[in-house]
């Protein structure tokens, strides 16, 4: 924790990429030279946070960063660990420590610096090897250890203390049964509580788009089904979800049925790239940090950007995509292009930028929707504005979802239909500028009273 809050403090008064990246020093040799000056700086700050003497040997040039790359490679894997497993933190510092270790691990700052300050993330895995416990990870006490215990509506107290406690036992339980001379019980508890932190990540990432799913199921019918609301066409009163290109900002047009799947598959392939977040994370960290895999800065139509090549990441993502479209019923719908080290997406850290914004998508259309009945009966006027209004709780639900599954992927967004349209990339742009068009929308006033407040989760970077 110490050494997380010292790389986080030092990062947030560093202005690195204000200054490495400004335009007027793309591809001069002044760049390197501020570049190193940078790293210095850092460096130094880190090690003097971290023993003062000799800080003042390093400042004073009596001492090389070298000496110290240990720690440094300790200090910034931590912040790197840290970030991974908690994506909603280190929103202003991430991407700013991200580009800084790309550039002091190219070969030309290795060979002036005399050491890299990247070293592997450490995982869970790895660690219990190295303390023979690696067994645990097939105990079948496993899965209760690490669940994550939510409370779901109309869960009853008793069963979320029933489950701590179970979750309780079957920690003390495996940290008693792996532990050794090697191997302290505490030391396990950490791991256990690591895998744990997966499992709420994707309760928090991943659920709400099951929850979507079935909510678009349940709503609008299978793929090309009935929903509640009839059959054929989406039903009747005004339930289908058909969208023309160039009506209400649509860039595609699609029927009833064709929305639906296209709706449909993009969800379940959010929901994949949420299930193997980690995996995605550590593979575009790996391209973004490879010292053979240079970035070019080029103005994308966004500004000076870092554009590189991800081939794990994007070898990756295309598996996803294969496995979402075998599942795929009537086959697959729009276009199957993924943007990635191009003027779009132009590196793995935007992609998972991009990426990591489902959740912070998804989860406040969840709580509005969830918060619909309660105020409906808590307030007499605001139940009767409703049910004037939209005609209920459930006709409102209804609305709000079938405006969602129309309007956030309809292929706008973007300045162009390759920037939008129905690539992969191009869905993601189409919610945003759901997202960005919620004030003007009829049942806007619900979200505020629902208490939404914004679409954020950034992660931050300059």
């Amino acid at each position: 924790r110490r050494m997380l809050r010292l790389v986080e403090s030092v990062l947030s008064i560093s202005r690195y990429t204000d200054a490495v990246d400004a335009p007027r020093l793309a591809g001069s040799a002044k760049r390197r030279q501020l570049q190193m000056r940078e790293f210095d700086s850092v460096f130094t700050a880190i090690v003097l946070c971290c023993d003062y003497v000799k800080g003042q040997e390093l400042a004073a040039r009596q001492t090389s960063s070298r000496d110290y790359g240990v720690l440094l490679q300790t200090i910034f894997e931590t912040a790197r660990r840290y970030k991974i497993i908690n994506p909603e933190k280190m929103g202003d510092t991430y991407a700013k420590l991200v580009y800084l270790l790309q550039d002091a691990a190219a070969p030309w700052a290795e060979e002036h610096l005399e050491f890299s300050p990247v070293a592997p993330v450490r995982t869970v895995h790895a660690r219990l090897e190295e303390l023979g416990a690696a067994d645990m990870l097939s105990d079948p006490l496993i899965a209760t250890a690490t669940q994550t215990i939510a409370p779901e509506p109309g869960k009853a107290r008793y069963t979320i203390e029933r489950e701590i406690k179970a979750k309780e036992r079957a920690i003390e339980t495996l940290a008693a049964r792996y532990r050794g001379a090697a191997c302290e019980p505490d030391e396990l508890r950490r791991c256990i509580y690591s895998i744990g932190d997966n499992h709420a990540y994707l309760y928090q990432a991943r659920d709400p788009v099951d929850r979507v799913i079935s909510l678009l199921l349940s709503h609008f019918g299978g793929e090309g089904g009935a929903g509640e609301g009839g059959a054929g066409e989406g039903g009747a009163g005004g339930g289908s979800l058909a969208i023309e290109l160039g009506r209400e900002g649509a860039r595609l047009t699609h029927s009833h049925a064709r929305q639906h799947a296209f709706v449909l598959q993009t969800l379940t392939l959010w929901r994949e790239i949420a299930n193997d977040m980690f995996r995605l994370w550590h593979l575009a960290e790996q391209d973004l940090l490879d010292p053979s895999n240079p970035y070019e800065q080029r103005d994308t139509g966004q500004g000076l950007q870092r554009v590189q090549e991800a081939p794990r990441t994007r070898a990756a993502l295309l598996e996803l995509l294969r496995a979402t479209q075998l599942k795929a019923s009537g086959g697959w719908v729009g276009s199957s292009l993924v943007h990635l080290g191009d003027s779009n997406v132009p590196n793995a850290l935007l992609f998972i930028d991009k990426y990591s914004q489902v959740e912070h998508i998804l989860n406040p259309l969840l709580a509005t929707l969830d918060a619909l009945p309660k105020l409906h009966a808590d307030d007499q006027k605001i139940g009767a504005w409703i049910d004037a209004t939209f005609g209920g709780v459930r006709a409102l639900t209804r609305a709000i979802l079938r405006d969602f599954f129309r309007f956030a992927f309809d292929g706008s967004g973007g300045d162009n239909f390759f920037d939008a349209g129905s690539c992969i990339d191009g869905r993601l742009t189409s919610a945003w500028n759901w997202c960005s068009q919620l004030p003007e929308k009829p049942f806007y006033i619900v979200f505020t009273l629902a208490g939404f407040t914004s679409f954020d989760g950034s992660l931050g970077g300059s």
